[in-house]
């Protein structure tokens, strides 16, 4: 990785999994990092663990909930004011939820699932745009999932209300929903000549604790049963998202995902997007559905 010296980075989710881990390295190579979680304490404890093997990391931390939007206004106007002007260089939208058993709802009304992957990151990264600095080299990063594959965007199932399936149905439907808006961003980008890189990353099959004890025993036993032969631990898993985040190899619209088997572990390298992310008709109806539902807009850059 090349120095990130002079360079400034939000990433969600960097208090565990392959968000910290990708914290830590973007840490070591000289980065200034805004580091929310859903709560002071999360954000703290990822402070102090990179400072540990960093100390002299220049890191902020923060609060903020993707499943509300309340959050992450106030999350983005925090960065705004102590931030001011073009000051970002790097968006990383990692943080998420996985396979919810049943279906929840949020504050606003939302399916958690696609409100905390999908809604939440859609509204803090055009609430962010215009603190991204308007110059070759600024990232925004959409970490997605090799579940997108199977995912379908249902206009009349968005939340989730006709038909809920927690893996294979809500979670991939989030996980195609970013491909989908990263796409789509790098479309707007190009159309009024912006230098900023919309970019995508997936982390394979990585250990975290994105795969927690809410997921049903059949699909614990199919965990523990793949897990030594299939998997890879959470700082491989961070490297698709650095290679989206830094590498100079990196392209506008890219996704990258691990080289091995089935695209579950592996280095980074760039991996096919899914027809069902390239649909055009389908993006614009996505975006304007999160524009009327987040009700924040693509404004100028």
């Amino acid at each position: 990785m090349p120095s990130q010296v002079g360079r400034r980075a939000v990433i969600t989710g960097a208090n565990s999994g392959i968000g910290f881990e990708a914290a830590l390295a973007l840490a070591e190579k000289g980065a200034e990092l805004i580091l929310p979680a859903r709560t002071q304490a999360k954000a703290d404890d990822a402070v102090q663990r990179i400072r540990k093997h960093v100390p002299n990391a220049r890191m902020h931390a923060d609060v903020l909930d993707l499943a509300e939007q309340a959050s992450v206004h106030a999350f983005a106007r925090r960065v705004i004011e102590r931030f001011p002007g073009q000051s970002l260089d790097l968006l990383i939208n990692n943080a998420g939820v996985m396979a919810l058993p049943t279906r929840e709802l949020t504050a606003d009304g939302f399916e958690r699932q696609f409100a905390t992957n999908y809604l939440g990151p859609f509204a803090l990264t055009l609430l962010l745009l215009p603190s991204i600095k308007q110059r070759p080299g600024s990232r925004i990063v959409m970490v997605s999932s090799s579940a997108s594959n199977q995912g379908k965007i249902e206009f009349d199932n968005l939340q989730s209300e006709r038909v809920y399936k927690p893996m294979f149905q809500a979670y991939a439907q989030s996980k195609l929903a970013d491909l989908i808006f990263s796409q789509e961003l790098q479309r707007r980008f190009q159309a009024i000549r912006s230098p900023i890189l919309s970019v995508a990353g997936h982390p394979g099959y990585a250990v975290t604790n994105l795969q927690a004890d809410h997921l049903g025993i059949g699909m614990k036993i199919l965990i523990s049963t793949m897990k030594p032969f299939l998997s890879q631990d959470a700082a491989h898993g961070a490297l698709p998202m650095l290679y989206a985040a830094v590498a100079e190899e990196a392209v506008a619209g890219g996704y990258y995902g691990p080289d091995g088997i089935a695209e579950l572990k592996g280095y980074p390298t760039a991996v096919p997007i899914p027809k069902s992310a390239l649909d055009q008709e389908v993006a614009k109806r996505l975006w304007f559905e999160s524009e009327r539902l987040t009700g924040v807009k693509f404004g100028a850059l």
